[in-house]
């Protein structure tokens, strides 16, 4: 390894960001991007060398843009793709019988579904009918996060629940220390509470820069929103 293998482990990502940007400069000759591009490789493997560890992660998708539940529906397919189990409990949006449930219900010996939403709250429209339902749905869920069969539990829009205190944070992160050690369990919603974010190994906020609904009027449709 090179004189980039005596960076110290705490600034070796400040190094890379610094190296690609310092590639992307304009003007560059080719002689100078390879040489760039070679640093930024050895930053890279150095990375990987120091950092090998696995565990099961808390992960967040969270913030007002559109998108949570679609990533978190990438993760679900790969894990599936490996050939681990994984649950999704659906907190809010079960009552919708989506799209995702007909497609993912093929991969019925690796996949449980639980659709136990009623849907948003201003149709529902009854506080102690959607905390009961949440509560219900989070008894499911934290039997499968229990679980060491599933090495991927999807709690969607369960952030929601928490935001209008159907869920308390506490009763959540208390679930969240009694899972096994490589199970990996995704909250998905806007609203996340700060504790929820401050125990997450994995945290990502989408924000909202236009969205057809609000700018053209354009209406929820198939294969977009459900």
């Amino acid at each position: 390894m090179t004189e980039s293998s005596n960076f110290p482990a705490d600034a070796l990502d400040a190094v890379a960001t610094e190296l690609n940007q310092a590639a992307e400069q304009d003007g560059l000759s080719a002689e100078q991007y390879r040489r760039k591009m070679q640093r930024r490789q050895e930053v890279q493997q150095q990375r990987l060398a120091e950092r090998n560890l696995e565990k099961g992660l808390v992960i967040v998708h969270t913030g007002n843009g559109k998108g949570k539940t679609t990533a978190a529906l990438g993760m679900v397919m790969r894990s599936l793709g490996h050939g681990y189990r994984v649950a999704i409990v659906q907190f809010i949006k079960g009552a919708w019988e989506p799209a995702e449930k007909a497609v993912l219900g093929r991969w019925e010996d690796q996949l449980t579904f639980h659709a136990m939403g009623e849907g948003f709250t201003w149709d529902t429209q009854d506080r102690e009918r959607d905390t009961e339902t949440a509560q219900k749905a989070w008894a499911v869920a934290l039997d499968h996060i229990r679980n060491p069969d599933y090495r991927l539990v999807l709690l969607d829009e369960v952030n929601v629940a928490l935001k209008h205190g159907f869920l308390s944070a506490e009763q959540v992160l208390a679930g969240l220390v009694a899972k096994p050690e490589m199970t990996h369990v995704i909250l998905t919603g806007r609203g996340a509470p700060a504790a929820l974010v401050e125990a997450a190994d994995l945290v990502t906020e989408m924000t909202l820069v236009k969205h057809p609904f609000r700018e053209q009027g354009v209406k929820a449709q198939p294969g977009i929103e459900f």
